[in-house]
C-alpha cells in the first residue's frame, strides 16, 4: 500500500490524517511481525523487530520518491512510522509482562 496511489482514502477531519495513517499502519505492521518472529528463539527480539520495521519504513519512503510520481518522501512520515513502531513494541512489552 505504501507505493500505490491512495487518493481515495477517507479523511479523518484532521490536518494530520496522513501521519495518523502512517502511525497506525506501522503499529499494526510491527504487531504482525512480532507475532511472526515470536515463534523463533531470537536474541534481542525487540531490537530486531524495531530495526527491521524502522528500516523498512525508511526504504519505503525513499522508494516513494524514486519509483512514483504521485507519492513523496517526507521525514515526518518516517517520524510517524517510527512512533507507531515504538508504541506497538511498548504495548507488546506491557502485554507480555501481564501474561508472565
Amino acid at each position: 500500500m505504501s507505493l500505490i496511489n491512495l487518493g481515495g482514502v477517507p479523511s479523518l477531519g484532521s490536518s494530520m490524517d496522513d501521519k495518523i495513517y502512517h502511525f497506525v499502519a506501522y503499529a499494526l505492521f510491527t504487531a504482525i511481525w512480532y507475532k511472526a518472529i515470536s515463534r523463533y528463539n531470537i536474541n534481542h527480539k525487540y531490537v530486531v523487530l524495531i530495526s527491521i520495521a524502522i528500516a523498512f519504513g525508511m526504504v519505503i519512503e525513499v522508494l516513494q520518491s524514486v519509483l512514483t510520481d504521485y507519492r513523496v518522501s517526507d521525514v515526518y512520515d518516517i517520524l510517524a512510522n517510527t512512533l507507531g513502531v515504538l508504541c506497538s513494541v511498548g504495548a507488546i512489552g506491557v502485554y507480555e509482562k501481564r501474561e508472565a
